[in-house]
């Protein structure tokens, strides 16, 4: 599994609520509505992360 680097994302308060409100009609955190919707977006325009190949990964 990838490892989550935190961050802090400034947005204005009424995207915040409308992000909580869109998470919690979706069973999310806010945090989790983010990410997806982040994910979304990357895979909408094909610009998502390439999957690592964890064959050569030290164990």
């Amino acid at each position: 599994m990838s490892k989550k680097k935190a961050f802090a994302l400034r947005m204005n308060e009424d995207m915040l609520k409308a992000v909580e409100k869109w998470a919690s009609d979706e069973f999310r955190s806010t945090n989790g509505q983010i990410e997806w919707m982040l994910m979304q977006y990357l895979k909408e325009h094909n610009r998502q992360p390439k999957p690592k190949d964890n064959s050569t990964e030290k164990k």
